[in-house]
């Protein structure tokens, strides 16, 4: 097939450019290079996916150009780009991810609609949740976001709905819980720990450790996202790894694998889950979907990777 994906050179998009590529589809990377982190890391992301002929890149804003010549002959278009962090989005930064998280998704789905496509995969998130009230939390389940990323993040998945009842846009919209794996982006939990089991700053621990995250290994994630676009599914389905544990248990994951990670506690920040975990049920029916990778095996992996490329990890 032909694939656009969206937010090419980011950790999971960079991931499902290689993936698509190994499968054997055409693939078309857009991505504005953003400083939400270095865009250095980012233009490393796409190294693997620009040695391939059937790679085509272009450096782009969502908002800022002309969509037709990318999307034209797309069978697929996978939807990753956006402003990432649950932090930062509150205050003055909001209108940022208003543009990117909302408004991007808006123009995106204009741009498609009418367009033969066999389908359209955003990638949302868990945070949509925000504090469920049951675990593991359905799609059934009331979202309830609890930061404004959440919000846009919500807010861009009743966009995918509403395109896809009034025009018809074969949309899906996957709620991806924590996903880890090499190249993670740098302000990321996994990306930090075995940062500090190497000499680099201490791991800030929010909270008491005992919140929890169903972690999922990227190359679960994205392998997901290609048997969604090939199935006959349309709606919302969770993405998760189907085994939560909690933060201590992940420094303890990461200690046994790089060494002791120094802890420094701060107290929880706005808009932080206390626990997240998916039912992966609907997921399973609908497209095959089955996580495969082990937190340890994915972590071994993600420090494996870092040291074969001489980097520390970010």
């Amino acid at each position: 097939m032909r694939a656009v994906v969206t937010g090419a050179a980011g950790f999971i998009g960079s991931h499902l450019c290689t993936h698509l590529l190994a499968a054997g589809d055409s693939v078309v990377g857009v991505d504005a290079l953003t400083d939400s982190y270095d865009p250095a890391l980012k233009e490393r992301n796409l190294r693997g996916p620009m040695s391939c002929p059937a790679f085509t890149f272009h450096r782009a804003d969502l908002l800022d150009t002309a969509l037709d010549p990318v999307l034209d002959g797309a069978d697929v278009v996978y939807h990753l780009a956006a402003q990432p962090g649950i932090r930062p989005s509150w205050g003055r930064e909001f209108a940022l991810y208003a543009d990117r998280n909302i408004l991007a998704t808006q123009v995106l789905l204009e741009a498609v609609r009418g367009r033969p496509l066999v389908k359209f995969v955003y990638a949302s998130s868990s945070s949509v949740y925000g504090d469920a009230r049951a675990f593991p939390t359905a799609e059934t389940a009331c979202p309830r976001p609890v930061s404004p990323y959440g919000v846009t993040k919500l807010a861009a998945e009743h966009l995918c709905e509403l395109y896809r009842t009034a025009y018809g846009v074969p949309a899906v919209a996957l709620r991806l819980f924590t996903v880890y794996g090499p190249r993670q982006r740098p302000d990321m939990a996994f990306a930090r720990l075995l940062a500090a089991a190497r000499g680099g700053a201490p791991f800030p621990l929010y909270g008491d450790g005992e919140q929890t995250r169903d972690f999922t290994y990227v190359q679960d994630v994205v392998t997901g996202m290609r048997d969604a676009a090939l199935s006959g599914f349309t709606g919302v389905a969770n993405i998760g790894g189907g085994s939560p544990v909690s933060m201590k248990q992940a420094i303890a994951a990461v200690e046994s694998v790089a060494g002791p990670v120094a802890v420094v506690p701060r107290p929880p920040g706005p808009g932080d889950a206390r626990h997240t975990g998916a039912d992966i049920s609907l997921a399973a029916r609908a497209f095959g979907f089955r996580p495969r990778t082990a937190l340890h095996d994915g972590i071994e992996a993600m420090a494996g990777g870092t040291r074969e490329r001489g980097e520390e990890t970010p």
